[in-house]
């Protein structure tokens, strides 16, 4: 639809603009001197010749070798006179890359000023034609203070995103075109585009990468589904035992459980890892009452390892579920509860039939929000188990990896970075279109209009 405008528009300027609306095609801004929108007319024309000048002094240089990434190395060369080797620096294939998205999204925008331009100089002729008044710089100001007050708003947090959100982003979709590892380091190796191969080895070209990769999503799947229902239902059933009317020094309860949010993560996951090793508190208590003979491989056998990762995400989860909760709890009608026991329902009716659907249309948004962070929960794994035990079946990767972490890995061990890349990408494509559709399904969307 706005395509279709925006040529339509193009169209009848070129077709029936005045020679000033013409002439905005090659000299931006005239169309708008002409009619005296000055301020304006001069803001396009100083944005086409900054654009010139960017885009023959630095734009072109890269996007030029683009296609290549680059075709000269860096080379030392041997100095006969001066008895010594001269390097002579050759192309970057990561700064080509990185300035030519820089440049194409330069280049996106001068595009989009390109037709502002014209459309603003056949909107002011058109204007003049049919004797209407011509905005003035004063009327523009105004608008942006009243009815375009939103554009000026999120004109300054739009361009933060896009330079430091959307760019990298699109430089990391790229990257895992690329053969960017640790044998193609720039400036000294250069890095080239190789299509899909990445993709392929993931998926089915190379063994032991497509073992790796499959092997580690399903132990991710698993973990995030453990990691967010253990603590979305232990939380929940604390929020109500807390909470009960049976139940006395309600706030000292949740105090102690407040106490582990209050401790830095790190610092207890970090502890817990040196308490479960085999010379650690937990192996030599055991040992010293007699319970076992020799110590348990709390971190180095692999089943046993996942298990106590979920044990362990749960003591430090649980106490924010318990707070959720708790306020959602509290926030329940009392009205409902007491109409329920005129009708002679018991603590477990009232519970199934009044607090669980409150709680699963509450608190629907923020579980999808909580499987996600638990997809891609770097911190338990890896200060934990720092994804071990490893295993000579996966590349660069433990049995308690998660894709995550293994993306880590391949990024700062082995500077792997077109594979980890592409990892990113698959990561990004199945947690977002998962919670979209789950999101776009639940109570609190469909039936927004019916809570109370």
């Amino acid at each position: 639809m706005h395509g279709e405008m925006k040529r339509h528009i193009l169209a009848d300027a070129a077709a029936r603009g005045s020679l000033w609306t013409r002439l905005s095609f090659l000299v931006m801004g005239a169309g708008c001197i002409r009619y005296k929108q000055f301020v304006r007319g001069a803001a396009y024309l100083l944005s086409e010749v900054g654009f010139i000048f960017f885009f023959r002094d630095f734009a072109l240089q890269y996007l030029s070798r683009f296609a290549t990434l680059g075709t000269e190395t860096q080379r030392k060369v041997w100095n006969e006179e001066l008895q010594i080797f001269q390097r002579f620096p050759g192309d970057n294939s990561m700064l080509i890359l990185l300035f030519s998205v820089l440049s194409i999204a330069v280049c996106a925008v001068f595009l989009y000023l390109w037709y502002a331009n014209v459309r603003d100089a056949w909107r002011a002729q058109e204007n003049a034609e049919h004797g209407c008044a011509i905005a003035s710089f004063r009327d523009d100001l105004r608008a942006m203070r009243h009815e375009r007050f939103h554009v000026t708003l999120l004109a300054l947090p739009m361009l933060t995103m896009v330079l430091f959100t959307v760019l990298p982003i699109v430089f990391m979709i790229l990257i895992a075109f690329t053969n960017f590892d640790a044998d193609h380091q720039p400036p000294g190796n250069l890095f080239t585009w190789v299509g899909m191969s990445n993709v392929t080895d993931i998926f089915l070209g190379n063994a032991i990468k497509t073992r790796t990769f499959f092997g580690l999503l399903g132990w991710t799947i698993v973990w995030a589904i453990l990691a967010t229902f253990t603590n979305y239902f232990f939380g929940m059933l604390l929020a109500v035992a807390i909470n009960s009317r049976l139940v006395k020094l309600k706030k000292v309860w949740r105090t102690c459980f407040v106490i582990a949010i209050a401790i830095p993560q790190f610092v207890s996951l970090l502890l817990i890892s040196r308490a479960l090793e085999p010379a650690g508190a937990i192996n030599v208590l055991l040992m010293k009452l007699g319970v076992i003979r020799s110590p348990l491989p709390f971190l180095l056998d692999p089943t046993l390892a996942r298990i106590v990762a979920v044990v362990v995400n749960m003591w430090i989860g649980i106490p924010y579920s318990m707070i959720t909760f708790s306020g959602v709890l509290m926030n329940i009608p009392a009205e409902l509860y007491e109409s329920a026991e005129i009708d002679g329902a018991g603590p477990m009716r009232k519970f199934v039939s009044i607090t669980l659907p409150y709680m699963f249309f509450v608190t629907a948004p923020a579980t999808i929000t909580t499987f996600v962070t638990n997809f891609n929960n770097f911190n338990v794994i890896y200060l934990l188990t720092a994804g071990g035990p490893f295993s000579l079946d996966y590349y660069q990767a433990g049995k308690t990896d998660l894709l995550v972490t293994w993306l880590y890995k391949l990024t700062v061990n082995r500077n792997d970075y077109s594979l980890a890349s592409t990892i990113g990408i698959f990561i990004f494509l199945l947690v977002g279109t998962c919670s979209l559709i789950v999101y776009n399904r639940t109570g609190a969307v469909t039936k927004e209009d019916q809570f109370q």
